[in-house]
C-alpha cells in the first residue's frame, strides 16, 4: 500500500497444557510457551508496529507468590524491546540463583514470566495515543485471585459512550472513557458477580472460606459471563482475556468481521489472528487450523478441557475483505489465491485502457503487498498474448516461415520493478514546500527500461488517500517519460470511514469522497452536500436499528468510471507530463475473488452492524462541521 495506513491488532493467546517439567524435557527448556509466543508476536509484526505486550499466569501457585506478570513496550522495536526485558530478567535471575538451571519447579516459583497460560498483543496507535498506558494488555487487579483479569483484543466499538454510561448505570466510575477499559470493566463486573453468587452459593452448601477458591475456578462459567458482557457490544472484536486462576477465553464478533483462527492438541490451544502464524510456529499443517466461528468463543478452563461456545448469536458473516487485499500476511494459502485472483480479474480494464498494445506497454507494481496481485495480473497478460498468438498463427494461410514463428512466440509482457522505496528515507522538515519535495523522493525508480511511446502499468493493492501518488509515485514515474500511466487499485473505491479497527475515521481524507465533492461542484449539485447534512443531523438523536447511510445518495450521482477519472486528476500536479489514468476493481469481482469474506462497507457503506451507520453520518457531521473528531 502506498499510503501508510495504521490498522488493526494481531492477539496471540497459548495455553500450555502439560506441567513446564513436560516441555523440558521434550523441546529443552520450561520457557517454550515464551520463545512461542515471541515468534508469533514477531510473524503478526504486520499488524502493529507501534506497541507490544505480553502477560502470562502460573498455575497453582502458593499464596504469596507473584502468579502474573505484564510487560509492555513502545519502544522502536517494540516486538523486541518486550522480550529483551524478559531475557535480561530471566538471565539476571539464572545469574543470581545457577541452581534454578536445571530446577523447573524453582524457575516456575521465582521467576517471573514463565507460566501456562500467555497472552500476546501487537499493536498500532491510530488516534495519537501511543503511550505504552495505551498498549494491550489491560490488567484489572484484584486480591481475589478469580476476579484479576488480564484482557487485550484486536476491536474497535462503535457505541463507547453507551458502554461507558452502561457502567456508570451500574454504580461504577470508569477511569476513563475508551473502549478497551469500557470493555474489560463490563466483563469484570459481570466476573465479580459470578464469583460472589458462586462463593455465596459454596457458603450456603457448607464449605469453609479456604475451601471455596478452587471450587469457584471449577463452577465459574466464562461463556455465560462474555455472554451477559457482551450482550450490547457493536463492532468488530477479537477479544482475548485470561482469568487470574487460569481460565482464558477468546471471543469473536458476531458478523466475524475481525479474525481469529485456532490449533489444539494435547499439548498445547493456541489462538492467533492469522491462520499461517500458527501454521509456521507449530508447523502443523493448514487443514489442522480451524477458524473461529463469529458469535462464538474458544474457552479453556483451568482444567485444561477446551471448548468452543456459541455466546452470541451469527450474525450474517461480513469478514473483512481489507484481510484478504492487505493486512493478513500473503503466506496464507486461500490468501495467496485470492490476491493473485484480485489481480487477474482487473486484465479487461487493464486492456482496454492500452488498447490491447502489449508490446509497448511495462508492467509493474509498488512494492511490496501488491506484488501476488501484480503476478495474478501477469498471469492474464500471459493468456491474453497465448490467445493472440494461437490467432497469428492460424490465420496464416501458408507456412510460416521458422523466423516468423519464432517471432510470434517470443512475445512477452515486458515485466519490470520500476518504484522502489527508500526505507532509509525520511522527510524531517515539516515546512510544506521543502517537505514536499523530499516526499517527492521516497520512491527510486528504475531508469533506462521505459520508452517515450510505452504505456506504464503499475499496480498498487489499494488507493485510500492518494497523497503518496500525488506527492510521491506519479512524479517519480513521469521522469520516466512513459506516455500513460496506468494506475491500477486491486481493491474498489474507498468511500466510507472503517469503525472496526482501520484508521479510516475521516471522510474528507479519503480521494473518492474528494473526487465526488468535485464532481458535485462541477456538476453545480453542491447544494446536495446540505441536503445530506440536515438528514445525517435529524438522525443523531435516533436509535442506530433505524439510522440509514445517506452518504450513499451523493455518490450514486456519478458513475464509478466518472468518480475513477476524478481521481486521476486529483493525484496529479499541472505539471505532469504522462497521461494519468487510474482503474478499480470492482465489488462484485472483489466477491468473486473473496467469496467468504464479503465484509466491504468501507466500498459500499453497508455497514455489518446497527452502529455503522450513526458512525459514517458522524463522520459527514464531523466533515461539514469542520470538526476534526473521532466519529465513534
Amino acid at each position: 500500500m502506498s499510503d501508510e495506513l495504521k490498522h488493526e491488532c494481531g492477539i496471540a493467546l497459548i495455553r500450555l497444557l502439560k506441567p513446564l517439567e513436560f516441555y523440558k524435557q521434550k523441546y529443552g527448556s520450561a520457557f517454550y510457551g515464551v520463545n512461542k509466543m515471541y515468534l508469533m508476536m514477531e510473524k503478526q509484526h504486520n499488524r502493529g508496529q507501534d506497541g507490544a505486550g505480553f502477560a502470562s499466569i502460573k498455575l497453582n501457585t502458593r499464596p504469596g507468590e507473584r502468579y502474573i506478570s505484564r510487560v509492555r513496550s513502545v519502544a522502536q522495536q517494540p516486538i523486541q524491546d518486550v522480550f529483551s526485558q524478559i531475557n535480561q530478567r530471566i538471565s539476571q535471575e539464572f545469574q543470581n540463583h545457577p541452581e534454578y538451571l536445571n530446577d523447573v519447579a524453582a524457575q516456575k516459583r521465582y521467576i517471573p514470566y514463565i507460566g501456562e497460560v500467555l497472552l500476546g498483543h501487537v499493536r498500532y496507535g491510530t488516534f495519537g495515543k501511543n503511550s505504552v498506558e495505551s498498549v494491550h494488555p489491560f490488567i484489572r487487579q484484584n486480591n481475589w485471585m478469580h476476579r484479576n483479569l488480564i484482557v487485550a483484543g484486536n476491536f474497535n466499538m462503535t457505541n463507547v459512550s453507551e458502554l461507558f454510561n452502561n457502567l456508570v448505570d451500574l454504580g461504577q466510575h470508569p477511569k476513563e472513557k475508551a473502549d478497551t477499559i469500557t470493555i474489560m470493566e463490563k466483563i469484570g463486573h459481570f466476573l465479580d458477580d459470578a464469583v460472589a453468587k458462586i462463593y455465596k452459593d459454596l457458603k450456603n452448601e457448607g464449605y469453609g472460606k479456604n475451601e471455596c477458591s478452587p471450587l469457584i475456578a471449577k463452577r465459574l462459567n466464562i461463556a455465560k459471563i462474555l455472554k451477559r458482557s457482551s450482550k450490547n457490544w457493536d463492532g468488530g472484536y477479537a477479544m482475548a482475556g485470561l482469568i487470574g486462576h487460569g481460565d482464558s477465553f477468546v471471543l469473536r464478533d458476531p458478523a466475524g468481521i475481525r479474525p481469529a483462527f485456532y490449533y489444539q492438541d494435547d499439548e498445547i490451544v493456541v489462538v492467533a489472528s492469522e491462520r499461517p502464524v500458527i501454521q509456521t510456529v507449530f508447523n502443523v499443517p493448514f487443514e489442522d487450523v480451524h477458524e473461529l466461528p463469529p458469535g462464538h468463543a474458544i474457552i479453556t478452563k483451568k482444567s485444561g478441557k477446551t471448548k468452543i461456545h456459541q455466546v452470541l448469536k451469527p450474525l450474517e458473516r461480513k469478514a473483512c475483505s481489507f484481510e484478504r487485499i492487505y493486512f493478513s500476511r500473503g503466506s496464507d494459502a486461500e490468501i495467496y489465491q485470492e490476491r493473485k485472483k484480485l489481480g487477474s480479474l482487473l486484465m479487461p480494464k487493464v486492456l482496454e485502457a492500452i488498447n490491447d498494445d502489449t508490446k509497448n506497454t511495462v508492467f509493474s507494481y509498488i512494492p511490496n503487498t501488491a506484488e501476488t496481485s501484480f503476478y495474478g495480473m501477469i498471469e492474464s497478460v500471459e493468456d491474453f498474448l497465448n490467445a493472440q498468438k494461437t490467432k497469428a498463427i492460424l490465420k496464416g494461410k501458408r507456412a510460416l516461415s521458422e523466423e516468423k514463428v519464432t517471432s510470434i512466440l517470443s512475445e512477452r509482457p515486458r515485466i519490470e520493478k520500476i518504484a522502489i522505496k527508500d526505507a532509509k528515507l525520511r522527510t524531517f522538515i515539516t515546512e510544506d514546500s521543502s517537505r514536499d519535495d523530499l516526499v517527492a523522493h521516497v520512491y527510486d525508480v528504475t531508469y533506462g527500461v521505459i520508452k517515450p511511446t510505452d504505456n506504464l502499468v503499475i499496480i498498487d493493492d489499494s488507493i485510500v488517500r492518494g497523497t503518496t501518488l500525488k506527492k510521491s509515485i506519479i512524479k517519480m514515474l513521469d521522469r520516466l517519460h512513459p506516455k500513460k500511466i496506468v494506475v491500477v487499485s486491486s481493491a474498489p473505491q474507498i468511500r466510507y470511514p472503517d469503525c472496526y479497527g482501520i484508521d479510516m475515521a475521516n471522510l474528507d481524507s479519503l480521494i473518492a469522497f474528494r473526487a465526488m465533492l468535485e464532481l458535485l461542484k462541477e456538476k453545480d449539485k453542491y447544494q446536495l452536500i446540505d441536503e445530506v447534512y440536515h438528514k445525517c443531523k435529524a438522525q443523531t438523536e435516533l436509535e442506530d436499528s433505524v439510522v440509514k447511510n445517506f452518504v450513499k445518495d451523493l455518490y450514486s450521482e456519478f458513475s464509478d468510471e466518472e468518480i475513477s477519472d476524478k481521481i486521476s486528476e486529483l493525484i496529479c500536479d499541472d505539471d505532469i507530463k504522462a497521461e494519468v489514468k487510474t482503474i478499480f476493481q470492482s465489488v462484485e469481482n472483489l466477491h468473486l475473488a473473496c467469496p467468504n469474506n464479503l465484509g466491504d462497507w468501507y466500498f459500499t457503506g453497508n455497514y455489518p452492524t446497527v452502529g455503522g451507520n450513526r458512525v459514517v453520518n458522524k463522520a459527514f457531521i464531523n466533515f461539514y462541521e469542520g470538526n476534526k473528531e473521532r466519529a465513534y
